[in-house]
């Protein structure tokens, strides 16, 4: 029942933004606005707020390996397999693979292996080593020549708010700094918004528009090309959705074998590894404007689904 508790807010967020959008209550362009908000403001704040407390010293060495290895294994192959598979462009590859194997942590991932660990400090360890990589290759896409300059790369931190935030809050931590209380204190509220806002933007991304009524005979050409579209759609997320919730699991548990995990540290290892697509994914994609519509359905699909097979890795782990 704890495991069902922790998917329920999710599913209804979500739900109340498609209905939210769905009425017209937040209008048109409510997701991108509520999507704007999460990524320069509320999950900034989060991330510093969490990377500040978390001490550096006493990292669980092996674990973070394991999760880091199944992370990077299945991120690298979703990245290369959008291009291979589906001839995804370059600047929707990164969004690809971070659908397959960028893990919600915030929401569900901490909660839940806390109570199998009591210690899951490599999750956010994990996503600050993945973040910047994923948004220097989304930032590249953005330069009309498509290459990566030292100079673009060396400036993100500064145009970047989810890196800039990450590593105050690594600094902070080095340092031992604490913030004045009412600057904690703001910053906490504002981050408490960011997983409500960012489901809320999810649910009203999913809400689609009705098309404008085409001549009767462009309707029999676009019904084909909307059901060819909608077939590769499909396949895209079967394959993403096995990425994530049996391969990167799997690949976390040989990981985990191989470095002589206990048992409790296989366990919270394969859990951390099997958890759905972070709806970071979505907010990312929209920020850049790029692999949108599999970014909402993977996280959607995903998070309905791990409640089958988290219990089912927990039941033979545990």
């Amino acid at each position: 029942m704890t495991l069902v508790s922790a998917f329920v807010p999710i599913w209804i967020l979500t739900a109340v933004g498609y209905a939210a959008c769905r009425s017209g209550l937040l209008g048109e362009a409510a997701a991108a606005v509520l999507g704007r908000f999460v990524f320069h403001l509320a999950m900034p704040s989060a991330l510093f707020l969490a990377l500040s407390r978390m001490p550096l010293s006493g990292i669980a060495a092996r674990p973070l390996l394991a999760f880091g290895v199944s992370t990077a294994a299945v991120i690298g192959f979703g990245w290369i397999g959008a291009s291979w598979l589906f001839g995804r462009k370059p600047g929707e590859r990164p969004i690809w693979g971070m659908a397959a194997g960028y893990v919600n942590s915030a929401n569900l991932g901490i909660p839940i292996a806390t109570q199998v660990l009591g210690n899951v400090s490599f999750l956010a360890e994990v996503v600050l080593v993945v973040t910047p990589v994923i948004l220097i290759a989304l930032d590249r896409h953005r330069d009309p020549a498509g290459r990566v300059r030292v100079r673009r790369i060396a400036s993100l931190p500064v145009r970047n708010p989810v890196i800039l935030a990450s590593l105050l809050g690594v600094a902070c931590s080095a340092a031992a700094l604490h913030l004045p209380s009412t600057v904690g204190a703001s910053l906490t509220l504002l981050s408490g918004a960011a997983v409500p806002a960012a489901l809320v933007a999810l649910g009203a991304s999913l809400h689609r528009t009705a098309p404008t009524p085409a001549e009767p005979a462009e309707m029999a050409e676009l019904a084909e090309m909307a059901e060819l579209a909608e077939m590769a759609e499909l396949a895209e997320l079967a394959v993403i959705t096995a990425l994530k919730l049996v391969a990167q699991p799997v690949i976390a548990y040989a990981a985990g074998l191989a470095l002589h995990l206990s048992a409790p540290q296989l366990l919270a290892v394969v859990v951390c590894a099997g958890l759905p697509t972070a709806q970071n994914t979505f907010i990312f994609s929209q920020e850049y404007g790029v692999g949108e519509a599999v970014a909402n359905r993977a996280v959607v699909v995903t998070t309905t689904l791990s409640l089958a097979t988290l219990a089912a890795a927990a039941t033979l782990l545990g």
